[in-house]
């Protein structure tokens, strides 16, 4: 733990994940006795990102803290580009596939045992049609299930799950041009992803190949839902048949498509697009990383 007293800022988004951990109260609780400051800032329902921005001027962190899923790591992520202050991050969404990327304990105590003991990292993000990906990025299937799981009144994992059988009736495969740096290629796919991280929150690792520190993204080309593949991904991890998922590497993408798509980034729906670029930026991400399961970690980062 920072011997040194830090400031602390704490993003917290109460409409992530189901609620059923009061962070105010633990975090309050937590620094109580501390030698460190803390300011907690929630935020407003429809929040316009220039009151985070706003909050992180105001108060000049040390460090700022993400108390949500994915979607509110990349609101703070975007709040402080090009500042060098760490981020860290308590899982407070419904997936929290970041957090379980990076081995973030679910339990609140043990989570900011983690931030307050991690060690600075940097790592690299994906622009994605000008929007920063942290965790991963899709077009098809996926993006359509994100649609989904949004209409719901419910939060959690089984209201997506409900929301991605809905999608397995009515989706169809999407013809799209694809230039991975120089070389073109075209495919018929059931979902395309821009995989910064390795696995979704759902436990299903999409991206065997993936490191959070390199310098490169992986295109992953799901051509078929399958539930063999499926299986290979969530208990297996067995390599993918070629013939249904196909794994690129790259620094530098453009995708077309002749029809509109569902288009997602880290768990939030950004509409439908005919087109998709993205190029990753090496090192731009300041992440406070958990000691206890560095190892772990290092397989992805």
């Amino acid at each position: 733990m920072p011997s040194h007293p830090l400031k602390l800022l704490f993003i917290i988004n109460p409409g992530a994940g189901k609620n059923n951990t009061d962070w105010k109260k633990e975090i309050t609780e937590y620094f109580s006795s501390s030698v460190h400051t803390i300011d907690l800032f929630e935020l407003p329902g429809n929040c316009d990102p220039e009151e985070v921005t706003r909050k992180i001027r105001n108060v000049s962190p040390d460090r700022v803290i993400a108390v949500g899923g994915d979607g509110t790591l990349k609101l703070v992520a975007e709040a402080i580009e090009g500042k060098s202050i760490p981020i860290g991050l308590l899982p407070g969404g419904s997936a929290n596939g970041m957090a379980k990327e990076l081995g973030i304990p679910a339990d609140p105590i043990a989570a900011l045992e983690a931030l307050m003991n991690g060690e600075v990292k940097k790592l690299h993000l994906v622009k994605v049609n000008n929007q920063s990906c942290i965790h991963l990025s899709d077009i098809g299937f996926n993006a359509f299930v994100v649609k989904k799981f949004e209409d719901e009144d419910k939060r959690g994992m089984w209201s997506y799950i409900k929301s991605a059988w809905k999608v397995l009736w009515s989706y169809s495969k999407m013809q799209v041009d694809i230039m991975v740096d120089d070389k073109y290629i075209r495919r018929e796919a059931a979902m395309v992803v821009i995989a910064n991280a390795t696995k979704y929150g759902t436990g299903v690792i999409i991206n065997p190949k993936g490191r959070l520190d390199d310098d490169m993204f992986e295109i992953v080309i799901v051509k078929r839902i399958s539930l063999g593949e499926i299986f290979k991904m969530r208990f297996s991890h067995k390599p993918y048949n070629p013939a249904k998922t196909e794994v690129l590497q790259s620094r530098s993408l453009k995708i077309a498509s002749k029809h509109k798509v569902h288009f997602q980034v880290d768990g939030e729906y950004m509409g439908k697009v005919n087109g998709i670029t993205a190029e990753i930026l090496p090192g731009a991400l300041e992440m406070i990383i958990p000691l206890a399961t560095k190892a772990d970690v290092n397989r992805s980062i």
